[in-house]
């Protein structure tokens, strides 16, 4: 997103080589004691499950940061014809969440990394994970912090819209 027009979302985007720029904001959210929450995924096609996910995701705390897979990461998690959209539209897309305060890519097939860097007051996902299968579970809760997981909204999902568009 480095040739953006949007320069208030380009500013809640934070890629791999931004860690230095993410860490002075985390640490501002924490001098002013923010409730950091994070969470992660590829968001490919945002739907009403990811908003809803989202929003119920930022009011578990003050600061809701979104781990997003580069494409590289998405290709290797979810195959080679994925991500249908390219990451920094991707980025652009969860930016313009208003409840969003920050979109930090990854490059690695899991977060732990990024969740050792932010370690974030509460590590959230679907409740299609165990707490305990969550990437970066153990760095958060051995610094005091809390796993959580939300329920799904039903009947959505990236992959059953692909199926549906194949469709049409």
């Amino acid at each position: 997103m480095k040739h953006s027009k949007h320069r208030h979302l380009e500013s809640k985007v934070f890629g791999p080589d931004d860690r230095q720029t993410l860490q002075r904001r985390i640490q501002y959210w924490r001098f002013k004691d923010r409730r950091i929450v994070f969470t992660n995924g590829c968001f490919d096609l945002l739907h009403a499950g990811h908003v809803d996910y989202l929003a119920r995701a930022a009011d578990l705390g003050s600061v809701l940061l979104v781990g997003l897979n580069t494409d590289d990461s998405v290709r290797r998690i979810k195959g080679a014809n994925r991500p249908l959209n390219g990451q920094d539209a991707r980025a652009l897309v969860l930016a313009s969440l208003s409840f969003v305060n920050a979109v930090v890519l990854f490059e690695e097939d899991t977060p732990a990394q990024i969740v050792q860097t932010i370690l974030p007051d509460v590590l959230v996902k679907g409740d299609d994970y165990s707490p305990g299968d969550i990437a970066g579970a153990d760095t958060v809760r051995r610094h005091g912090g809390q796993v959580l997981t939300i329920p799904l909204l039903k009947g959505f999902s990236t992959s059953g819209l692909i199926e549906k568009i194949k469709l049409v």
